[in-house]
């Protein structure tokens, strides 16, 4: 029997040290020549409402070790004005509801094993990602957290942030007054972490040793003539500025998807297929990097977690501003962490139960 999870049933299973554990041990067995996935490919169309696109999302990826999975998502996706800055907006059917599944598969013999919801274990996996960065980045003593955002990404971060460094205090900004001010009492509730709502976002910077970009934001939301010296960066929504990138002395990249069999390396974080009839002006991007950060940064100062395992060191000065990403490596974050959870959910019977004759059929494709 396959089973299907939804959100309550992988919140209720999957912890950040789980998914931290999953990806440090994937991105491992890319390394070792052990798994295999690719860059996230979208696909836009053109809908009835000349500002709004239909986005198809796919990532793939598996290993040896035993499982294959691949995360699909459908979205109506736009771009609008908020506060003062703008915000990619997604949604399926209606604003509010969303979905993505992830498909996951047992390599030995073809099994269909789950169907999952994605978006916890979206935010979990993500928030992991950069506490991996974190981990091998970031000072020692890096105990203060500057954050962009107030949802759910900027929740999952300090979760995972909070498992590789001592973090003693959050300096937290978004736009809407009562979502930050919710976001700093939650912080101090959950984690006993001193976290201060700000009302001007220059003042995230002011002793911050870690800044994290968590928003929607599809313009540059983190300024590299605000950030001090020592810092380390992470960011996935609300892309830094030009001038970060400029005064960054580190870049760690955990990795990239395994290059096509006869085909060279992709560095893009994902590739995007659009219908013609939609115009360059009309493609809704995630943000303006998506051929790759990595390809705005001097190649002298990227490091990959390959290098950082076989003893070459990440940061070099404590001064040094450094920056973190995964890559492309969407693919193989979604095998690992969704084969945990299944082999927990079969554990302590969670789910419901699809008969795998369903997926089944007696007509070779």
């Amino acid at each position: 029997m396959a089973l299907f999870l939804n959100n309550d049933d992988v919140k209720g299973l999957l912890t950040m040290k789980i998914t931290l554990e999953a990806l440090e041990e994937s991105y491992t067995q890319m390394i070792r020549g052990e798994a295999v996935c690719r860059p996230r490919i979208d696909i836009q169309i053109p809908t009835s409402d000349s500002h709004k696109v239909y986005r198809w999302g796919t990532m793939e990826g598996g290993s040896a070790a035993g499982y294959f999975a691949i995360r699909m998502k459908s979205d109506i996706a736009y771009e609008t004005e908020y506060q003062g800055t703008r915000t990619l907006e997604k949604y399926c059917m209606a604003p509010g509801t969303f979905c993505g599944l992830i498909f996951l598969f047992r390599v030995d013999n073809g099994e269909p094993l789950a169907i999952i919801n994605d978006g916890y274990l979206q935010h979990m996996r993500v928030g992991a990602d950069s506490g991996l960065g974190v981990k091998y980045m970031a000072r020692e003593d890096a105990e203060v957290v500057g954050m962009f955002g107030s949802g759910g990404m900027a929740r999952s971060h300090i979760d995972s942030i909070r498992l590789v460094r001592n973090i003693k205090k959050i300096r937290v900004y978004s736009p809407t007054r009562a979502n930050r001010e919710a976001y700093a009492r939650e912080m101090e509730e959950r984690h006993g972490i001193e976290t201060i709502p700000l009302e001007n976002p220059d003042d995230v910077y002011q002793g911050a040793h870690i800044l994290a970009g968590c928003t929607d934001a599809s313009i540059p939301v983190i300024r590299g003539c605000r950030i001090e010296k020592g810092a380390h960066i992470i960011s996935v929504g609300g892309r830094p500025d030009e001038e970060t990138f400029a005064r960054i002395d580190r870049f760690l990249r955990l990795g990239n998807a395994t290059a096509p069999v006869g085909g060279g390396e992709v560095t893009h974080e994902f590739l995007t297929y659009a219908a013609p009839a939609l115009s360059e002006k009309k493609l809704k991007r995630e943000h303006k990097y998506g051929a790759g950060v990595v390809s705005v940064v001097d190649a002298r100062k990227v490091i990959y977690l390959k290098d950082i395992l076989e003893g070459k060191k990440g940061r070099v000065f404590a001064d040094d501003i450094t920056y973190s990403e995964r890559g492309n490596l969407q693919g193989a974050q979604f095998h690992a962490v969704a084969g945990r959870v299944y082999e927990l959910a079969r554990e302590r019977g969670i789910g419901r139960n699809l008969p795998t004759e369903w997926f089944l059929q007696d007509i070779r494709d």
